[in-house]
């Protein structure tokens, strides 16, 4: 049977998740006795913390287990309301917020939602793996604008205004990023969002890792800075970072009445409905206690001043310091070049097989020179995994 009469153009195309396909061989060697340390799955090492498991466990008991509108909760629409007014100021009703199965689900649907054939996004590289893919499963066409190491990982808005065509439709930003951990002043965002005002074009901002930004970083959504930029950005976000959630899959997006109802029209019949327990539990995690999303934050920030140094030593390791999210981005391409390997993906390949340490190769960042190193593991592994990456590339050094 020939595959390709079988499949979808569209599917064809794809490239697997990089990040999912590295964390499976891990945990596959990990299964079969071997001492494997894991920085590759972009998720936080916490258990959900406990008042939220409460909210869940007595909304089975209380019988909420039934379907819900297909754009989510009332209650919980009002408490995503509740957390824009407290930690942006912005003012949004509920027909302007969809509830998602997470923040990837969300973006699906508003790609499927605002994408024709040919229309053109915006996306800036080092990139998170997803967007281009599903800018090209909506007949999008990804335009990637490369941001260098030397400017922080962050595009500016001349090189967004070089990009721009009569086919653009979006922009899509990520701050703070995945894999670059950088996050985006004020001063950046305002002449992006001039840029984007002057074109006409929507704004795709991916805030997920909000709430984890350190030093004197802050974070600013560009939603923030001018009525027409807030007309024109659809915030993107969910609990699945910030309280330690990834698995409970609760995403939502807040933005124009118009496309959020549309999307909510596509997801009656797609999804029907997020997990009824997962909203009551993102419920209590926005209206509860925010003591344990900080500690988290400021946990994560700590790991990330121990193991910064350790990692800027390692022989050809060349790395930005990240303001947020929980990741390190290392230009390797020195120590590729002098332990023979023929690229990246070669060498992240070896490290795991031989040195039993998981990384992300850049390359399905739009990043080839990188690796990406998740901090959010114990301060011991994270050494330990440093340790055998020095020693790796020490070993191999050819001059």
């Amino acid at each position: 049977m020939d595959l390709a009469k079988q499949l979808a153009s569209r599917v064809m195309t794809l490239s697997p998740s990089t990040t999912l396909a590295i964390t499976a061989k891990a945990k596959e060697m990990k299964e079969s006795g071997i001492d494997v340390i894991g920085l590759g799955a972009g998720e936080p090492d916490y258990n959900t913390p406990e008042p939220i498991l409460e909210a869940a466990w007595h909304s089975m008991k209380e019988g909420k287990t039934k379907y819900t509108p297909s754009g989510g909760l009332p209650a919980l629409k009002d408490a995503v309301i509740g957390k824009l007014k407290n930690d942006q100021h912005l003012t949004y009703t509920r027909s302007e917020i969809m509830i998602g199965i997470g923040a990837k689900h969300v973006l699906y649907t508003l790609f499927q939602t605002i994408l024709d054939p040919e229309d053109e996004v915006i996306i800036p590289a080092p990139y998170w793996v997803s967007y281009p893919e599903q800018v090209k499963l909506a007949d999008g066409v990804p335009v990637v604008v490369q941001a260098s190491s030397e400017a922080e990982f962050k595009v500016t808005a001349s090189q967004i205004e070089k990009a721009v065509t009569t086919k653009t439709k979006a922009l899509i930003l990520n701050s703070p990023g995945n894999p670059t951990g950088m996050v985006y002043s004020e001063v950046e965002l305002t002449a992006i969002a001039e840029v984007c005002q002057q074109h006409d074009i929507w704004i795709i901002s991916d805030e997920i890792y909000e709430k984890l930004v350190y030093g004197s970083a802050k974070h600013v959504s560009i939603a923030t800075l001018s009525d027409d930029a807030k007309e024109r950005t659809f915030i993107i976000n969910g609990v699945s970072k910030s309280h330690a959630m990834t698995g409970w899959r609760i995403g939502f997006i807040a933005g124009n009445e118009e496309v959020v109802k549309a999307m909510t029209n596509l997801a009656s019949h797609s999804t029907s409905n997020p997990v009824t327990t997962s909203q009551y539990a993102a419920i209590e995690a926005y209206n509860g206690s925010q003591d344990a999303v900080e500690m988290m934050r400021k946990d994560f920030g700590s790991r990330l001043e121990r193991i910064y140094p350790q990692v800027q030593a390692i022989p050809g390791f060349h790395t930005v310091k990240p303001e947020g999210a929980f990741y390190l981005l290392p230009d390797v391409s020195e120590a590729v070049k002098h332990t023979g390997y023929e690229n990246v993906d070669a060498f992240a390949k070896a490290l795991l097989e031989e040195a039993n340490v998981a990384v992300i190769p850049g390359s399905g960042f739009g990043s080839d020179e990188t690796i990406r190193l998740s901090y959010a593991t114990s301060i011991d592994l994270l050494e330990e995994a440093v340790r055998r990456i020095d020693q790796f590339v020490k070993e191999k050094w050819n001059d």
